[in-house]
């Protein structure tokens, strides 16, 4: 390892250590860590605080603008309404409901829809605590459950990036959509699985100011405000969220949508200037965009390819296809978490698995598909957007998140290469 490597590593783990404290206010470690990366020379001011103009954290501060209007809403109180009278009922069969509902209309956006888990995050934090099924019981699962559609039918980006990097490597035998997204829907039956039994493992808080006692019924109260700016606000949500499901087809544009229809919701007056600040600026946009700083150097460090080439080195080859497949599952996931880059995670893992599987005689098919979808089931440490939106707007502590979330990232592993082997066989 160079001193570069050793000097990005330890300032990674610093961040974290500092997180996992609860010594310092949400968002404010990795600013930190941006700081020390500038005066240790391993980036510039300009990379070291890139994250502050990077296209997913402007998207996701103007979207919390938005969301924001949109809870002043009747509308928004006829959604609440309707999660409220489930939570209020309580009980596991409200929880398993509200569980499958969430990964059913996850199958719309496809997984890894940012508008998505904002709506559903947004939404829980704005319920107030009641003992029959407290929220910090539906924070975790149902946050991580807007990444698993029940009927994954929109996987076409996933789908896209495994027929590239199999090209790419010389594979050019073709790859089913449908068992690809059958493979999806194993991965999601292994997410749902695990929510439905960490259900008692989950911590009982308030995360929100207001609570009711297990007999009152939970009522929520929102301002009214004229007609004609509810439709407006409406309009400005459906505005956003169509415009980030579009990114591929809008480019650049799409990414500013969000900000735009939140400037638009402040000159109707829908919200005032520091309700627009605030929500801008909230500590998971910190935190967000902190991240992002340390990942980059951690990945131009060069330590993620060398952990690549070390893997490649000393597999061997006799080691078992599932073994194999298994492996490369879990480097690409993880260097997704802590590197935030899901894409480039995949294309440094992606070509080695597939290369090794060829040497071996394998079928890559199930190596590359594995590998690909895997970079985008990371999240057992909030150093990216969802999980850092979940850890902090759930108001857990770092020991309460890895409980529910390190089981659930090795079952969807290990559920997602089954799911890979079955549907394409190595031999």
């Amino acid at each position: 390892m160079t001193m570069h490597m050793i000097l990005a590593l330890g300032i990674l783990v610093l961040m974290i250590v500092m997180i996992m404290s609860d010594k310092f206010a949400f968002g404010a470690p990795p600013i930190m860590a941006c700081l020390l990366l500038v005066v240790t020379g391993l980036s510039t001011v300009q990379e070291a605080f890139a994250g502050f103009v990077n296209p997913s954290v402007i998207m996701i501060a103007g979207f919390m603008v938005v969301m924001a209007g949109l809870m002043k809403t009747s509308l928004i109180g006829k959604v609440q309404s309707s999660m409220l009278a489930l939570v209020n009922r309580g009980g596991y069969k409200s929880y398993a409901l509200l569980l499958v509902v969430v990964m059913l209309g996850a199958s719309l956006p496809g997984a890894g829809s940012t508008g998505y888990y904002v709506l559903i995050l947004s939404l829980i934090s704005t319920i107030p605590y009641n003992k029959k099924m407290p929220t910090s019981k539906l924070m975790m699962p149902l946050g991580f459950a807007t990444n698993h559609p029940l009927i994954p039918f929109n996987v076409a980006l996933f789908y896209g990036v495994t027929v590239s990097v199999l090209e790419t490597a010389g594979y050019n035998d073709g790859l089913s959509m449908t068992k690809f997204a059958v493979v999806n829907f194993i991965l999601a039956l292994g997410f749902l699985v695990w929510s439905l039994v960490a259900y008692r493992l989950l911590p009982d808080h308030p995360i929100t100011e207001a609570s009711v006692d297990d007999e009152v019924a939970v009522t929520t109260e929102i301002e009214v405000m004229p007609a004609w700016k509810e439709y407006c606000t409406i309009a400005a949500f459906i505005v956003s969220v169509v415009g980030m499901m579009l990114m591929n087809v809008l480019g650049n544009a799409s990414y500013v949508i969000p900000g735009l229809t939140g400037a638009f919701l402040l000159i109707i007056n829908v919200l005032d200037f520091k309700e627009v600040r605030d929500n801008m600026g909230a500590p998971v946009i910190l935190m967000m965009a902190g991240v992002i700083g340390v990942a980059d150097a951690l990945a131009n460090s060069g330590f993620t390819a060398m952990i690549g080439e070390v893997v490649a080195n000393t597999m061997g080859t006799n080691i078992n296809p599932f073994i194999l497949i298994f492996i490369f599952a879990l480097l690409t996931s993880t260097c997704a978490t802590f590197t935030g880059s899901n894409m480039g995670a995949v294309y440094i893992f992606a070509p080695i698995a597939i290369a090794t599987s060829i040497s071996l005689g394998l079928n890559p098919a199930a190596a590359a598909t594995a590998v690909v979808i895997s970079g985008w089931n990371g999240g057992y440490m909030p150093v990216d957007g969802m999980p850092a939106m979940i850890l902090g707007m759930g108001k857990y502590k770092l020991p309460e998140f890895w409980l529910f979330t390190v089981p659930m990232y090795l079952i969807r592993i290990f559920a997602l290469c089954v799911g890979a082997m079955i549907m394409f066989p190595v031999s």
